[in-house]
C-alpha cells in the first residue's frame, strides 16, 4: 500500500492468496467472442432463476460429494452430513464448537471466512482490481455517504467456493439504513475484472451500521455469476457481535467493510501481507484489527 489521494490499489491474489491461471470456462466466457455472446444470456435474471431451481432440487445432490472432494471441505465441522440438495449443502451451518468469536471489545472481527485485502480510502483514490477501477461512491451509489468515509479504511473479503458462506456482524450496534442495488451478475474472478466493472454491475446490498466500538460503518454483500443470491435477515434493528447477518446462496461472493477515519489499526499480519501484494486468509470471528 502506498499514499492515499489519487492512488490505485491492486489485488493480485486468487483463491489461495496467490496468482494462478484462470480456469478454461472463465477464459472462454470473458476471452472469446462466442463466450461473450453466451455471457449476455448467462447474466440475465432468468438464467439465475433456472439455475437456482435446479440447485434447490434433489437432482443436484450428486454435486455434493464432488464439491467436497474438490475443495477439501471437512464435513465433520458442520451440523449435518446429509443434504437434500446442493443448495442445502452450500448454505450449511457450522457446529457451535467449530465457530468461535473473539470476545475482546476493541478487536474488529472478520465477518466471514475468506481472503482479506485492506486499503486506505482517499478523496480521489480508486481500487483497481484486475485493471478495473472502483470508487467508494460508485460502490454505494451515494456520493454524500462516500464522503463520510474519506481517510478511512476499506476492507474487502473475497470468499472462494470452499469457504463457509454465512457471515456475521462485527460489533454490537444498531442498523441505520439498509440499501439494495440490483444489477447484472458477473463472475467475481480475475479475468472478469479486465472487461467488466463487476463490483459496480453486480447486485449488492449494504447496511449502514452504528456500532459501539468502531463508529458508523458500511457492511456490503456482493452477489456474483449464476445464483449469486444475497440472503440478509430482515428487520434486524439491533445486533450483537458475531450474530449471523445472513448467507450467500451458490455463486462467488464478496463482503466489503467501510470504516471511518481513525477508527481501527490493522493487524500486523494483514499489513505485512498487503505490503507483499498478498491477501490474508481469515476466519469468521477472528481479530483483524484493533479499535483506536
Amino acid at each position: 500500500m502506498s499514499g492515499i489521494g489519487g492512488t490505485d490499489y491492486i489485488i493480485d491474489g486468487n483463491g489461495d492468496g496467490r496468482m494462478k491461471k484462470e480456469s478454461l470456462d472463465v477464459c472462454f466466457l470473458y476471452g472469446t467472442c462466442l463466450g461473450r455472446i453466451l455471457l449476455k444470456a448467462l447474466v440475465k435474471p432468468g438464467f439465475s432463476q433456472l439455475a437456482e431451481k435446479y440447485l434447490d432440487s434433489p437432482w443436484s445432490r450428486w454435486m455434493v460429494p464432488v464439491y467436497i472432494r474438490k475443495h477439501g471441505i471437512y464435513i465433520g465441522e458442520y451440523e449435518r452430513e446429509n443434504y437434500r440438495s446442493f443448495q442445502d449443502f452450500f448454505i450449511r451451518k457450522r457446529k457451535a464448537g467449530f465457530q468461535s468469536c473473539d470476545k475482546e471489545e476493541r478487536h474488529l472481527i472478520s465477518p466471514c471466512d475468506g481472503f482479506l485485502s485492506a486499503y486506505p480510502i482517499g478523496k480521489d483514490s480508486a481500487y483497481r482490481i484486475k485493471h478495473v477501477k472502483y470508487s467508494v461512491a460508485e460502490l454505494l451509489q451515494n456520493k454524500k455517504l462516500a464522503e463520510r468515509f474519506q481517510g478511512g479504511t476499506c476492507l474487502i473479503f473475497r470468499l472462494t467456493p470452499g469457504n463457509y458462506h454465512r457471515y456475521c456482524y462485527v460489533d454490537e450496534g444498531k442498523t441505520v439504513a439498509q440499501i439494495g442495488i440490483p444489477g447484472v451478475l458477473h463472475c467475481v474472478r480475475p479475468m472478469a475484472y479486465e472487461r467488466y466493472p463487476v463490483f459496480i454491475q453486480n447486485s449488492r446490498e449494504y447496511a449502514l451500521l452504528r456500532t459501539e466500538h468502531f463508529g458508523t460503518m458500511v457492511q456490503m454483500e456482493v452477489g456474483a455469476l449464476l445464483v449469486g443470491k444475497i440472503n440478509n435477515y430482515a428487520d434486524i434493528q439491533s445486533f450483537h457481535r458475531g450474530e449471523e447477518k445472513g448467507y450467500f446462496k451458490f455463486g462467488g461472493s464478496t463482503i466489503i467493510l467501510l470504516l471511518e477515519k481513525g477508527r481501527v489499526r490493522l493487524g500486523q499480519r494483514v499489513l505485512k501481507n498487503m505490503q507483499r501484494g498478498q491477501e490474508t486468509k481469515v476466519r469468521m470471528g477472528s481479530c483483524i484489527a484493533v479499535g483506536r
